[in-house]
């Protein structure tokens, strides 16, 4: 962080007095740190206090002309990064709406750079639909890196996810996205459904929204890894600094994925192949008759990670991560895949568990006797765990 010009915002809430620390760890780390906070901040942590430990004018109001009548646009354009802690749920709300009604909300809207946020509130309002949508547009949407808030006890009283992330644990996320920890690793991400057709209108597939593959590369990215992200049909927008390769069948993707293997560093299979499709699919539509269904004759697909696994038997690189989605005896066939498949690392979850949300529960398991279940977390926080285990495989520092 040495020599680097870092904005801290500081919106209102009880977590607010560590941000006190989080300033300090900064400057003591060589950034040079300009504060902006919230009026509301102020009801629980005074601007005389971060502009004693950041050495410089701290703005709270939109008029209050700190510095200048276009304060808010100056602010943006000196920063290479802008870190909010703690980030309230309205903070959060109004950012993913785009709105400016004060001056932190307005810098933010302004800033071009990287940001990295770290939410505190209530349990409750951490889990509200409303809040997780809103994460979730701001992570994939505006590329910010979210770090979740902890497990224990709140400010209200109750025990329970909402507590800000330490400050330590929030200053090393910072670090990582401004240094690049992945630059210099080339990364093959695997993301979405396939799409096997039956007839030129119909088709088998899965209920997989891509979510996940899309999490991983879009963190992959701003960590600074050049990755290539081979998706089948979803809805989901990648991340600006991916290579994209859009197929949509199951041998559409394995041949892609062959080709951008090719001296890559890892290959993180995080996408649902359809296991089988139509042996014969109709050149045209398959028409009812009245009489009985035709009957569907299936083969099965390659499986591609498998197919990995086999061509670099005994390679270092690339790194091979695999995804076990299952409904029961997660753990059995989380072991079953490691070996069969000649992976290094798969990760495990129940499809009550990662289907549709933007959460997930999973269990990591790697060929090095590695076992470790996540506890429901927000796929992209799922996303860096997966990154940091493969920046340890791969001998880069790292980390969250």
């Amino acid at each position: 962080m040495q020599g680097r010009k870092i904005l801290l915002g500081v919106t209102g809430g009880i977590a607010a007095y560590k941000a006190a620390e989080l300033c300090r760890l900064m400057v003591k780390a060589g950034a040079d740190v300009r504060v902006v906070m919230s009026e509301a901040a102020c009801e629980f942590i005074t601007p005389l206090t971060m502009e004693t430990l950041s050495g410089k004018p701290v703005p709270v109001k939109m008029f209050g002309r700190t510095a200048g009548a276009l304060e808010h646009i100056d602010l943006s354009r000196d920063a290479e990064l802008l870190l909010v802690a703690p980030a309230t749920a309205d903070y959060l709300a109004r950012c993913a709406c785009g709105r400016a009604s004060d001056l932190i909300s307005s810098v933010t809207l302004a800033f071009t750079g990287p940001v990295v946020a770290a939410p505190a509130m209530n349990a409750n309002m951490w889990s509200n639909p409303a809040t997780r949508r809103n994460v979730a547009t701001l992570e994939t949407d505006h590329g910010w890196r979210i770090v979740p808030p902890e497990h224990g006890e709140l400010a209200c009283g109750i025990e329970g996810t909402g507590r800000m992330a330490a400050p330590d644990r929030i200053l090393r996320a910072a670090s990582d996205v401004l240094k690049g920890d992945l630059e210099g690793l080339r990364i093959v991400v695997a993301a979405g459904p396939t799409e096997e057709a039956i007839d030129p209108v119909r088709f088998i597939s899965n209920r997989s929204t891509g979510r996940m593959g899309y999490a991983i590369a879009a963190a992959a990215d701003r960590r600074g890894a050049a990755v290539t992200l081979v998706t089948g049909p979803t809805a989901l927008e990648p991340p600006n600094g991916a290579t994209v390769i859009r197929v949509r069948t199951a041998l559409e993707m394995e041949r892609a994925v062959n080709d951008a293997a090719q001296g890559a560093d890892a290959v993180v299979m995080a996408a649902a192949v359809a296991d089988f499709r139509p042996a014969r699919p109709s050149a045209s539509k398959i028409k009812k008759t009245g009489g009985a269904a035709p009957a569907l004759e299936l083969v099965q697909n390659p499986d591609i990670l498998a197919g990995l696994g086999a061509r670099f038997a005994g390679a270092a690189t690339p790194v091979r991560v695999g995804f076990a989605l299952e409904t029961d005896d997660l753990v059995a066939a989380v072991r079953s895949k490691l070996a069969a498949k000649g992976a290094h690392l798969i990760v495990g979850n129940l499809a009550s568990d990662a289907l549709g949300g933007n959460d997930s529960s999973a269990i990591l398991v790697d060929d090095s006797g590695l076992e470790r279940r996540t506890g429901r977390v927000a796929k992209s926080a799922l996303a860096n765990d997966i990154l940091d285990w493969l920046a340890a495989r791969l001998g880069v520092e790292a980390g969250h």
